[in-house]
């Protein structure tokens, strides 16, 4: 019996754990590898929106001060790395099988994450990166011009590999648009057109590639194209919740804080834009853990009536700190009264003036963390387009039309949001609202009576606003236009424009600033001691994007 059994010595093939991943296996990998990049709680998320001043926070980023071995950032860096190797796998193994859906899909996912790369860093590692097999372990920094030059030709080769419809079709392990391909050639251009609008201003813009993507005219056509992760709070098969909501809600060491400036344009009393036009997100974007006028008890003094906070807003309950500060109250410990990430940006809770303590594990009260990383959107391709109408690129289309559509678009992305979320709150539907309509109105005639500087700042500050909490398009849209105008703690009168006497408490110290704006990011120090090609380290304040203006 025992030579009887041919395969018995066979033992070096295991036949319950192959040596190759099958394609649906790396596909959704893959993805969920994307939608930790920029993420919250150890990825650059907060470094990000601290820069475009949407939080704030007590980290490096406060003063613009990331270092070259700041964790975040080396995070996002391995991120990226992990992702191609999985990408690159996939397309290899794609090719070789013929599955030609699946190798389009990821190389699009490949032209994200290194336009994403290029973005922050500039020159990156990417013709050699992942060759470690073929031997080499030191890989080039590429020029960044160059990559993104690469870039244009991947997406059009992965859009052809995708409308071949050769091969196995992606179902449910695509995690972004269940296999739908028409979806994916249509992020494909979106995305095609987001790279044009950023590399407008070069001197070798593409007008001819430009104009044949315009012509092809298959971008988005709803929110329901969005190229987002959709997370979920089961624990199994893997725990999934959004990023900032584990940062903010499900953190025993709070660290991002919601941003006083950002607050002040939302509630219309910032002079410079949208004055006296309140926003109606604004209770979809913050939590205000204090009633309107309630005492933050925690850390106030109730005998003097000092609430000892950096910036409070009685008038609603709004408490935080100031990007740069270094007033006596900055570093204080309110976990009972600071203002938490709301129902859109963090699956959290919605604001409806109650108030109360954010309970970690009462999901009925704190949400349950259920909102999208949201990466390429409807309503940002909107602002994309107003944009190039607005500087004379997009020869087509009315300016103010566009802009109407993409802050409609906005809102409802909000609804869907809330819809979605699972929450046990009764939260008011924003689309058709009075308060919406009422805003817009505001908004297309302020944007009506503005000069054409001014139009770029509104589009771009509408776009800031909608897309809160996934802010690496805002720091790439700040270093192309200068919009939308940032806090400036250099600025010799208060920070924030009000004072005591308009019911906002804050401290009486002036914010500093020490550092330059960083308009590019440090290489992680582990990449440049362990790799012989990389070049030396820069200066983030002067070493600029090639789109940058």
């Amino acid at each position: 019996m025992f030579l009887s059994c041919e395969n018995y010595l066979d033992v070096d093939t295991d036949k319950d754990y192959p040596t190759v991943a099958p394609l649906n296996f790396l596909l959704t990998n893959t993805q969920v590898s994307i939608s930790a990049i920029g993420g919250y709680n150890d990825n650059m998320g907060r470094i990000l929106s601290t820069y475009t001043h949407q939080f704030t926070s007590r980290e490096d980023e406060d003063q613009y001060g990331v270092k070259v071995d700041d964790i975040p950032l080396e995070n996002d860096w391995n991120a990226t790395y992990l992702a191609l190797t999985d990408l690159e796998t996939l397309i290899s193994q794609g090719t070789k099988s013929e599955d030609l859906i699946y190798v389009g899909i990821a190389q699009l996912e490949k032209a994200y994450i290194m336009a994403n790369a290029v973005d922050l860093w500039g020159d990156v590692p990417y013709s050699e990166a992942t060759k470690l097999t073929s031997g080499i372990i030191s890989p080039k920094f590429d020029d960044q011009k160059e990559i993104y030059a690469s870039i244009f030709q991947l997406i059009e080769t992965a859009k052809t590999n995708i409308k071949t419809g050769k091969g196995l079709k992606p179902s449910t392990d695509d995690l972004i648009y269940g296999g739908k391909t028409e979806k994916w050639i249509r992020f494909a251009n979106t995305f095609k057109l987001k790279l044009y609008n950023q590399t407008r201003l070069t001197s070798d813009f593409d007008t001819a590639g430009f104009n044949a993507l315009i012509a092809e005219n298959n971008f988005f056509q709803s929110i329901e194209d969005d190229f987002q992760f959709n997370h979920f709070d089961a624990i199994s098969p893997s725990y999934q919740r959004n990023s900032l909501f584990k940062e903010s809600y499900e953190s025993t060491q709070f660290g991002t804080y919601q941003s006083p400036w950002f607050y002040e344009i939302l509630k219309g009393v910032n002079p410079n834009i949208h004055n006296g036009n309140p926003d109606p997100r604004m209770n979809y974007y913050f939590y205000n853990q204090l009633q309107p006028g309630e005492f933050p008890a925690d850390q106030g003094d109730a005998t003097t009536g000092d609430p000892n906070a950096d910036y409070w807003d009685a008038s609603t309950g709004f408490f935080s700190i100031r990007f740069g500060s270094t007033g006596p109250d900055r570093d204080k410990s309110a976990e009972n009264s600071y203002t938490y990430p709301g129902i859109f940006p963090a699956g959290g809770r919605y604001n409806d003036g109650e108030g109360g303590s954010v309970a970690v594990l009462d999901e009925e009260f704190s949400g349950r963390g259920i909102a999208p990383h949201r990466i390429l959107t409807y309503d940002e391709y909107l602002y994309i387009k107003a944009e190039l109408i607005q500087t004379g690129i997009l020869t087509t289309g009315n300016v103010t039309d566009v802009l109407e559509s993409a802050l409609r678009a906005s809102f409802a992305k909000v609804d869907q949001v809330v819809a979605n979320s699972k929450t046990t709150q009764t939260v008011p539907e924003l689309t058709g609202s009075t308060q919406v309509e009422t805003f817009i109105s505001k908004i297309i005639t302020e944007f009506t009576n503005a000069n054409t500087a001014k139009k770029l700042e509104i589009i771009m500050t509408q776009k800031w606003v909608g897309t809160f909490g996934d802010p690496a398009d805002q720091y790439t849209d700040y270093r192309r236009t200068g919009y939308p105008i940032l806090a400036n703690p250099k600025s010799t009168s208060p920070e924030y424009q009000l004072n005591n006497d308009d019911g906002f408490d804050l401290d009486d110290s002036q914010t500093v600033l020490n550092n330059n704006f960083q308009v590019s990011f440090y290489w992680p120090q582990n990449e440049l001691s362990n790799n012989a090609n990389s070049p030396n380290q820069k200066n983030p304040s002067t070493y600029k994007i090639f789109w940058a203006n």
